[in-house]
This record gives C-alpha cells, sequence and structure tokens, in this order.
C-alpha cells in the first residue's frame, strides 16, 4: 500500500469524523457556485428590462461581497473543523509516530487528507449547484420580477471560479494546520485523551457584567432608536456592549448558574441530574467560546434577512410617496392638461378608480415652505385623511416634510411658534396642529406649514436653488389597489417619460418605483438569505464538531457508568438536556438578540413587519429542531453501541 492510498483509506475510514466538515463544506460551496451562476449569467450583466434603471452595478457589487464572506468565513470554519480533527486525533498520530512516521511525513498525511475532501467537496458542490441550477433561475427571476425569467446557460466561468477558488482555499488551510501540529513526546500524544480536566471557574462579578453589558447594549439600540438619533458611535457603543455581555454570558455566567444549582444538593442529587449538571458544567466552559460564535453568527444572520425581506414590502415605497402616480408641472410646460388628460384617460379606460389632489409650495428664506391649506386639504381628501381648519391668519398647520418628522409631531416634539421670513416680509405664526400624515411626494427637507389661502398670497415667492424653473405644481393620483396600475404605468412612462432631456415637466409612477426597489431589494435578499443559510449552517456544524470531538472520550465514560447500573432511558434523558442546552441555547439568545433588532426597524417603518419576521426565526428554530433530533439519534446510537459491548 502507498502513502497515498494509506492517506485515502484513512479519509474514508473515518467517514463518521469527516461527515458534517465534509457536507458544510459541500454546502458552502454550491452557494458560492450558486452567486457565481448569477453573477455571469448574461441577462443580470445590462439591464434589467422590467425598469428603467439599472441595477446590474449594485448586485454586480452585492454578489461579489458575499462571495467574498463565503470564502472568508468557509476559511475560518474550515480551519476550525480541521483543528478539531487534529485534537481527536493525537493518540492516532503518537502510534503513527511510534511506527516511523517522521514530522514531514505526518505533515504530508494531512495536507493529502485535507485536499482529498476538499477536490470532493468541491466536485459534489459544484455538481449539486448544477443539478438546482434551473429552479435557482426561476427563483431569482420571480424574486427579481424578471417578466421573461432568466433562461439556463452553460457556466464555465462560475465553475472556474468556484474550483480556483476553493482549491487555494483548502490548500491554504493546509498550510495553516502544519502550525498546529504540535509534537513534543510521544507519550504525551498517547495519553492526550486520559488528562483530567481541571474543575471549572466563574466569577460572579464577570457573570453580573454579562447582564449589565447586554441590557446596557440593548437600552442604547433602542434608545436611540426611539429618540431618533443618527448616531454610528452609540450604535456600535451598544452592539459592542451586547457582545461583550454574550461573550461573558458563556463564559462566566452560564458555568456560575451551574455551579450554583450544583450546591443545591435537592436538585443536584435529584435522579440523574447528578450526571447531567456536572457535564454540563465541564461542557459550558470547553464550548463557551463556540457558543459566543454561534450566537452572534445566527443573530447576523436572522438581523439582515429580516431587515432585506422588510426592505421589499411594498408598503415601503408607498411610507415616503402616497401617490400612485405624481405629476410634477413647472411654469414654462406648455403640455400640462394634455399630459393630466392622458393620464385621466388611461385611469378611465382601464376602469380604475381613483382621486386627485393639486399643490403648489412657495419656500423662503427661513427655510419654510409654506402651501395653502385650502390644497393641503384637497391633497388630504385625495389621501383619504381628515381635513383640517384654520381660524385666524397667523394660525398654521404644521406638516412632516420627511418620514421622521411623523413619529416627532406624534411625540410632540415641534416649536410651538415658527417665524416665516423673505426679503422684507415677516411673520411669525402659532401653530394650532400637527398632522401625521405626509401629503407631498417627496421629502421637503425643511419645515412645511399650511396657511390661509390669503396669507399664503402674501408670502413672497423665491425659486429654490436646485430647480431652474420659477414655480411648480403637483398633481397626486391617488388608487387604492395600486399594483392594479403596473401595466399602465409602463405606458404612461413611455409617453410621459423624461428620457428625451424634457425639463419642464416630470412624472413617477408608484408601480415602477416599487418594481425598481423590489429589483434591488431582491438582489439583497437573495445575498442575505443564502449567506445566512452558510452562517447558519456552519453554526450547526460547530456544535456538530464539539460534539464528535468529546465521543470517544463519552463512550468510555458512559460505559462505565452503565456498568453502574445507568440504564439507556436514563442515558437518552441525561444525553437529551446536555443536547438541548447545546443546541438551542446559542439559538435563544440569538432570537432574543434578533428580536431587539426587529423592534429598533420596527420604529422606522409604519407597517408591520411582525409577520416576516416570525416566519423567519420560525424557520430556522424549525432546521435547528429537526437537526438536534438527528444528531441525537446518531450520538446515542453510538453511546448505546458502546454500552452493548
Amino acid at each position: 500500500m502507498t502513502f497515498r492510498q494509506f492517506a485515502f483509506n484513512n479519509v474514508f475510514r473515518n467517514k463518521r469524523t469527516y461527515a458534517a466538515h465534509f457536507l458544510s463544506s459541500t454546502f458552502s460551496i454550491m452557494i458560492f457556485f450558486t452567486y457565481a451562476l448569477l453573477l455571469f449569467h448574461p441577462n443580470l450583466t445590462g439591464e434589467l428590462k422590467s425598469t428603467s434603471e439599472t441595477i446590474s452595478e449594485l448586485g454586480t457589487i452585492g454578489f461579489r461581497i458575499s462571495q467574498g464572506l463565503i470564502f472568508i468565513f468557509s476559511f475560518f470554519f474550515i480551519l476550525y473543523s480541521v483543528s478539531s480533527f487534529l485534537k481527536t486525533r493525537k493518540k492516532e498520530f503518537g502510534i503513527l509516530m511510534m511506527q516511523g512516521m517522521s514530522m514531514r511525513q505526518l505533515k504530508k498525511l494531512v495536507l493529502i487528507e485535507n485536499m482529498l475532501i476538499g477536490i470532493f467537496s468541491i466536485f459534489i458542490g459544484i455538481m449539486i449547484g448544477l443539478i438546482f441550477s434551473k429552479l435557482v433561475l426561476l427563483i431569482s427571476a420571480s424574486i427579481l420580477m424578471i417578466n421573461n425569467g432568466l433562461p439556463f446557460y452553460i457556466p464555465i466561468q462560475a465553475v472556474l471560479l468556484t474550483v480556483i477558488t476553493f482549491l487555494f482555499l483548502f490548500l491554504i488551510v493546509s498550510l495553516f494546520t502544519f502550525k498546529m501540529i504540535k509534537v513534543t513526546e510521544l507519550v504525551e500524544l498517547i495519553q492526550a485523551e486520559e488528562k483530567p480536566k481541571p474543575e471549572p471557574k466563574s466569577s460572579i462579578i464577570l457573570s453580573l457584567l454579562s447582564f449589565v453589558s447586554i441590557s446596557s447594549g440593548y437600552g442604547i439600540v433602542l434608545y436611540i432608536n426611539f429618540r431618533r438619533i443618527i448616531s454610528f458611535a452609540l450604535l456600535g457603543l451598544g452592539v459592542l456592549l451586547v457582545i461583550i455581555g454574550t461573550y461573558f454570558l458563556y463564559t462566566q455566567c452560564s458555568v456560575f448558574l451551574l455551579q450554583a444549582a450544583k450546591k443545591r444538593e435537592s436538585l443536584f442529587l435529584k435522579k440523574t441530574n447528578i450526571l447531567t449538571l456536572s457535564e454540563l458544567i465541564y461542557r459550558m466552559k470547553d464550548n463557551a467560546t463556540m457558543f459566543f460564535i454561534v450566537s452572534i453568527i445566527s443573530a447576523v444572520a436572522f438581523t439582515a434577512i429580516g431587515t432585506t425581506a422588510a426592505l421589499g414590502n411594498k408598503e415601503l415605497s408607498r411610507m415616503t410617496n402616497p401617490y400612485t402616480f405624481t405629476y410634477m408641472s413647472f411654469e414654462e410646460n406648455k403640455m400640462e392638461n394634455e399630459h393630466l388628460s392622458v393620464i385621466k384617460k388611461s385611469l378611465n379606460e382601464a376602469n380604475i378608480p381613483y382621486r386627485i389632489g393639486s399643490a403648489s409650495t412657495k419656500y423662503t428664506e427661513s427655510n419654510v415652505t409654506v402651501m395653502k391649506l385650502s390644497e393641503y386639504n384637497d391633497l388630504a381628501k385625495a389621501l383619504g385623511y381628515q381635513t383640517e381648519k384654520l381660524g385666524r391668519e397667523d394660525e398654521i398647520l404644521l406638516v412632516p416634510g420627511w418620514i421622521a418628522q411623523k413619529q416627532e409631531f406624534k411625540d410632540g416634539e415641534f416649536k410651538k411658534e415658527i417665524e416665516v421670513i423673505h426679503g422684507d416680509w415677516m411673520k411669525t405664526f402659532h401653530v394650532k396642529k400637527a398632522v401625521q400624515n405626509l401629503v407631498l411626494p417627496h421629502e421637503v427637507g425643511n419645515t412645511l406649514i399650511a396657511v390661509q389661502d390669503q396669507v399664503y398670497d402674501k408670502v413672497p415667492f423665491i425659486a429654490r436653488e436646485d430647480i431652474t424653473m420659477s414655480k411648480e405644481r403637483i398633481y397626486g393620483f391617488v388608487v387604492d389597489d395600486w399594483m392594479r396600475t403596473k401595466e399602465i404605468s409602463h405606458q404612461l412612462n413611455n409617453i410621459l417619460g423624461r428620457e428625451s432631456g424634457e425639463r419642464s415637466f416630470y412624472f413617477e409612477a408608484l408601480t415602477l418605483q416599487w418594481l425598481q426597489a423590489k429589483q434591488t431589494n431582491g438582489l439583497l435578499l437573495m445575498a442575505s438569505v443564502l449567506v445566512g443559510i452558510v452562517f447558519f449552517t456552519f453554526a450547526a456544524s460547530f456544535i456538530y464538531f464539539r460534539l464528535y470531538t468529546d465521543l470517544d472520550r463519552d463512550q468510555q465514560q458512559y460505559k462505565m457508568i452503565s456498568k453502574m447500573g445507568l440504564s439507556k432511558r436514563e442515558l437518552k434523558g441525561v444525553v437529551t438536556r446536555q443536547l438541548l442546552i447545546m443546541f438551542f441555547l446559542p439559538i435563544v439568545v440569538a432570537v432574543i438578540h434578533t428580536a431587539v433588532a426587529y423592534i429598533a426597524l420596527q420604529q422606522l417603518v409604519d407597517f408591520s413587519i411582525l409577520n416576516s419576521s416570525i416566519i423567519i426565526l420560525i424557520s430556522f428554530v424549525c432546521i435547528q429542531i429537526l437537526y438536534f433530533f438527528m444528531t441525537r439519534w446518531r450520538y446515542l446510537q453510538k453511546l448505546y453501541r458502546t454500552m452493548d459491548q
């Protein structure tokens, strides 16, 4: 038998040990290949035909970033899994060196094994990706709202990129593993698994610090969100405190609580708790860093997917622009009436009921935008809002100029008096009421007020610096079921679009805005979902590695205890309780972190994200439950087999 055959047989004889490593590597390669498949698709390298905007550049950047993340994380994941295998094989290495194997040959053996697994993973990952490529293209076309779909093509570039990238990755990991093989004496290698573990220690101060850090982090994030404070420094501090608190939660607090439970004899001596608690203390201490990584990675994955799902909601477009069609006409526009007739005719011919409102505004030197009360009511009535009245000339309505102002007005955060100055004209107004509804289709960017019509006429006109036309008038068309206007929107955009360079008017359709956002966010959603699934798979695999790293020790331990009277039923109970903690404690912590992030996200939008949030979290929890039962079944089968010997 040659040296290469020996390495080949070694891999296949350790199928159990390498199974999770192989499957997770294959999965990450399949996802990477999927990104490459979309990245090089001929229909995604130019302008998407569903809108007039080119989003291929954003898509390319998103896919490349996602591929980079998968590559970096795959490197650390494979490095971690290989290091776990090396720890379990110290005794095997010691025996091989006793038989005459040199250190150079040992490193060569590890290199060949890693590259064998890598080559098989690359082959299987690409094959699975090719098998499901048509399904991926169909789903992608649906998410990106591409009417004619994405045809299948021979992804030669995608295959080459995947093969070269992961061959390089497995080679780099193999070189890194050489530094992990540290040999002192053969006796130490052979007896590596027999060394007793020291009693885990914990600190009550650091345990309390974990709760204080997490609570403070939550508080900071929610405070700046509810108060609508834009501060990346505070946000970063809040996230950092949560991360620090999570680390101490596992390394200190979990051990401290288990040790406290162990000291309660009524609990500790009850049935098999003496076995469960004693073993859990060691497992929590040994796996603290791994649990911490799993929690943070899972929280990031859940939050990213939830955020992109919220961004894809159709209500997000309507939140910033309440009008189905917006037509803005400037003073020099000679086609205003004709264009409005075209819009109305198109809606009438399609039997789509609509409401219309219009308004003009004036911009003043005091950074206050003024509109007529009658025109505010005209827009409010079209949008289904309550109309308002003003009793005196010095009274005004304060109207939100952008989304954030809606919450500010709701919380009573506005000036009671507003001074308007333009040239020699000046007047101080008293705010009668601050309404909470947007009535203009675009953010004003300054204070927006509605005054009595006769007062509006007295305000001198000044053109905005960013608009060359002297005056403008906004027409807003409201359709309750605005998704029905998709066909009309394309037709009107072809007629009223400004591709010719015409600047005397402006037309905008909500469905086209939503479609563009849907395509842009669809790319982000695909990127975040696929990366999130990879992260979650890696996180679950970390637990699997740790469990099977200790399998030989556990088999010997439970075999001895079974001789003292431990039944298979009792063993199942002990193992189930331990695995429940290992599998679901990190997920529960991740779900709590994610829930806080979702609460913060909910404050930024006017529509509910509850349903999508629950679906995302339940989906991942169900996957984890399935993974738990599969792992427990295999793990118990190994232990039962040892007990029966």
